[in-house]
């Protein structure tokens, strides 16, 4: 996906280049020198592992990890007995917090069996500080820890592993770069995230995203749409733009450009058969980029709209700067303009002072504008966050009698809607060989709505016309329609 450099070719023997693109293929030409030493070292290839915990965006930078360590002369494997082993991490939720550190138990067992092996950390978690105290304490077998601005450096910071004993830490608190240009290996041939920009500028006061992401920063345009053109050429027919609110795309370019502007233009790349987007801050919805939903034949009937809450006082107290009214006559907007379109979101149960009647001002919300699904989460209280500060917190019966009543409207709502397809045929993106049964194909719907159906390997990639014979609740069982012996 990018002008990859040879790194057989670059001199080592003078100065590090001071531009960063250049800077940090220098550092991966190095890094492949201590990797084929590494290698003489085993008597084979060593191997690494990346494994991301967390949203898309960390999706995304896990595939630019092992695309750089792919390209140092590392074999990518998915086992963690690996000789290098990345955790990506996420902290929106403390839980997530608690499974790295009950992995990374194992970890150190792998590691005295394979004192050559690397174990590093990176991602939203290395934002906290507590986190890296307690990482200094009690986990010194660690050797390397980054956080999330500084990802583009991870060559620079590889070499230094090779190069030095101990941990290394390098932290940054925030930063305005963005570099281009670097390696990237993709999970999938035929779809791919594409990072359209950074950091958040919200503050939620339940969120500890914009604290460990950044400040909002958007990549020009035209690197955009010079990396969607090179994957479109690679084979790619499915994007993802990927920021923590897209809406607000492009408000910090030196010429700024709307995020619908930029749809528009991507939507002009031939080739290219369809465009999803996450996530969408209703504050931030526009009516333009409403009608280039409704124009387009290229984004996807898909829009994921975070209602966190159906009650304005609790809205207010999350600092979400919208009412319910304001989000339901939104949602109205969007399916009067868009009627095939699939509204899904994010619910949060247990916020401080929450109420039952809150609870079912967000039920409210829920059968009004008939989700298509939506995550249902309960509170997590985020240290450094205003409502992990804040008073009335909800007692744990509370919490769950609220989040089992909300699941259980969600569950019923998001079924009726999923239901209203059977009996039509639909365009549906083969993604993969069934997991439980590899005699059917599972692909993905313009609307997210997976279909599982039988066919050939072959087509995984492909768009193909399925008939939605049986809704499964939240899925539908199918057949290819095949226009001719050829399928097509």
């Amino acid at each position: 996906m990018t002008n990859i450099r040879d790194l057989e070719q670059l001199d080592l023997q003078g100065s590090v280049p001071a531009e960063e693109t250049e800077k940090q293929y220098y550092y991966m030409a190095r890094a492949r020198q201590y990797v084929k030493a590494l290698t003489a070292q085993l008597g084979r290839t060593p191997t690494c592992c990346v494994t991301t915990f967390g949203c898309q965006m960390n999706a995304r930078d896990s595939e630019k990890l092992v695309g750089i360590l792919h390209h140092v002369g590392y074999e990518v494997t998915e086992d963690e007995h690996a000789d290098f082993v990345i955790f990506n991490t996420c902290t929106v939720r403390d839980n997530a917090n608690q499974r790295v550190y009950g992995r990374l138990g194992e970890l150190k067992s792998y590691k005295k069996h394979n004192p050559s092996m690397k174990i590093a950390l990176c991602g939203c978690m290395m934002q906290e500080p507590t986190v890296i105290e307690k990482l200094r304490a009690s986990y010194r077998f660690v050797d390397l820890i980054f956080g999330t601005h500084n990802i583009f450096k991870f060559a620079e910071l590889l070499c230094r592993t090779f190069e030095q004993q101990g941990m290394i830490i390098d932290i940054w608190k925030d930063t305005d770069q963005i570099v281009e240009d670097l390696p990237v290996e993709r999970k999938y041939a035929f779809k791919s995230g594409i990072n359209i920009m950074f950091g958040c500028n919200n503050f939620c006061s339940y969120c500890i995203v914009p604290y460990v992401r950044g400040r909002e920063r958007s990549r020009e345009p035209k690197d955009i749409l010079r990396e969607i053109e090179k994957l479109v050429l690679e084979g790619v027919v499915e994007i993802m733009l990927l920021g923590q609110n897209v809406n607000s795309y492009g408000k910090n370019l030196k010429e700024p450009i709307s995020f619908a502007q930029l749809l528009r233009e991507i939507e002009k790349i031939e080739g290219l058969k369809r465009i999803r987007f996450m996530t969408s801050h209703p504050k931030d919805l526009s009516d333009e980029l409403i009608q280039v939903m409704k124009e387009s034949k290229k984004i996807c009937r898909h829009l994921h709209l975070p209602l966190q809450s159906g009650s304005t006082r609790i809205l207010e107290r999350m600092n979400r700067r919208y009412t319910k009214e304001q989000y339901l006559a939104l949602a109205e907007k969007i399916r009067r303009e868009i009627p095939d379109i699939a509204i899904t979101t994010d619910i949060i149960v247990g916020f401080p002072g929450e109420t039952m009647e809150d609870v079912e001002e967000t039920i409210d919300v829920i059968r009004r504008v008939k989700y298509d699904n939506a995550f249902t989460f309960i509170y997590s209280k985020r240290t450094g966050t205003p409502a992990a500060a804040m008073e009335n917190q909800v007692p744990e019966a509370q919490v769950k009698e609220g989040f089992d009543k909300v699941l259980k409207v969600v569950q019923d709502t998001a079924r009726e809607q999923v239901a209203r397809y059977q009996g039509r045929i639909a365009e549906v993106l083969v993604e993969e060989v069934n997991e439980q049964d590899d005699s059917l194909l599972t692909g993905r719907m313009s609307n997210n709505t997976l279909v599982h159906f039988p066919g050939p390997p072959e087509l995984i990639g492909r768009i193909v016309t399925v008939s939605l014979d049986r809704c499964q609740g939240f899925y539908y069982m199918g057949q290819i329609i095949y226009k001719s012996k050829n399928l097509w």
